[in-house]
């Protein structure tokens, strides 16, 4: 069956369906990672995009339920050069087209991802519509420029969960074998920490390594007040990754803003953007966004380099952040972005990368056992501040 991707600057390409029949329309970013293409499509983070996989072979290990990061797929539509249609891996459960026919995802094939991606680079990420509907480019052309901009887009709370859910599994309910973290950082393992984790789409893997540092996790809908989550007297809070724009999640950044300084916070992705803009900061959408498993981030207090997974298409302006009162972390070294931040006096760090990965390298885990860190300073010295922790 025919396909047909067009974007909303006039460029088009024709191409191949191998996903479900019909039309679907967003946001078209590009993915670098080499696999993991099941991780990214189930993370919510892509809700309202389309997303291009650069690398060429897609989906030669088939899918399995084990490597969601969610409950299904968010991504709008898959992007790729070649698609295999019968994958060989001992853990595959069924075919990549026939997961994305089961879940009503649009994906088009044997289109010049290269030169798609290039464009996207040049032009930056724009509004696009992919369809085994209507192949006609100029009316794909027109849906994709009548598109809702991303700027100003809330996202978060169409992906959130609807009510609170306690969540129990550590990485080794999902695969038995496998070793639990170990390491001189870790700290008394008979001490539980309860922790509530603010739902902006957050990832199972991010859930599974919490309950491996120890965490009795309390997952919230993205609306929950203040006054909600101290009721549930947790010892620390979670602000989670999710999609669309931070400054439109405004219900979000006034209740952070009520909780800083009474609790730990740990904040990742778009966690992270809403502490910046809680603490007075702004935002601003990045050109073509951070997507992949591959990007390099300096950790100014080591001078080491993680290797890390990223998925965000804003950052927060580092200069925009309150001086004196606020520490950079980390800065990504292809285009010296924020990467992470931590308050030198109230409880609380982010990163905008991904540490949980899924898929990604592994370098950036040790931020959960900090956040552990955290709140047991906190628990036995309620005054205690993060300067005190620098020192």
């Amino acid at each position: 069956m025919q396909a047909l991707l067009a974007l909303e600057d006039g460029l088009y390409f024709k191409g191949k369906s191998f996903g479900a029949h019909g039309e679907a329309s967003g946001e078209a970013v590009f993915n670098t990672s080499l696999s993991g293409y099941q991780e990214i499509l189930t993370d919510p983070s892509y809700a309202g995009q389309i997303v291009t996989l650069t690398y060429p072979l897609i989906g030669n290990y088939g899918v399995n339920s084990q490597d969601e990061e969610s409950g299904r797929p968010y991504a709008e539509g898959l992007v790729v050069r070649e698609i295999t249609e019968v994958p060989s891996n001992w853990r595959q459960q069924m075919s990549l087209p026939e997961y994305l026919r089961k879940h009503k995802i649009v994906a088009i094939s044997d289109i010049d991802t290269r030169a798609l991606v290039r464009h996207i680079r040049d032009h930056g990420a724009m509004r696009a519509v992919v369809s085994t509907l209507d192949l006609a480019p100029e009316s794909l052309i027109r849906k994709a420029r009548m598109l809702p901009e991303m700027v100003g887009r809330d996202l978060a709370k169409g992906v959130s969960c609807e009510r609170p859910f306690q969540w129990n599994d550590g990485s080794s309910q999902l695969f038995p074998t496998r070793k639990k973290p170990t390491g001189d950082y870790l700290l008394d393992k008979s001490v539980h920490y309860k922790v509530v984790a603010f739902d902006f789409g957050i990832k199972h893997n991010i859930l599974r390594l919490l309950v491996d540092s120890g965490c009795e996790l309390t997952v919230v809908p993205a609306r929950t007040t203040a006054s909600q989550v101290l009721g549930l007297n947790p010892d620390g809070i979670f602000l989670s990754n999710g999609p669309g724009d931070p400054e439109a999640v405004t219900y979000a950044i006034q209740t952070i803003r009520e909780l800083m300084g009474k609790k730990p916070i740990f904040g990742i992705c778009l966690g992270h953007q809403i502490l910046g803009l809680a603490l007075g900061g702004k935002t601003y959408k990045l050109k073509f966004g951070h997507h992949g498993g591959n990007h390099p981030v300096l950790r100014t207090q080591t001078g080491q380099v993680e290797i890390t997974a990223q998925n965000h298409g804003f950052a927060v302006d580092s200069n925009s952040l309150p001086k004196g009162e606020v520490e950079i972390t980390h800065v990504n070294l292809n285009d010296q972005t924020l990467e992470g931040f931590r308050h030198k006096h109230l409880p609380l760090f982010c990163v905008q990368y991904h540490p949980e990965a899924s898929p990604g390298p592994h370098d950036s885990r040790y931020l959960f056992e900090e956040f552990k860190s955290l709140m047991l300073q906190h628990k036995s010295c309620p005054d205690y501040s993060l300067s005190q922790s620098a020192d």
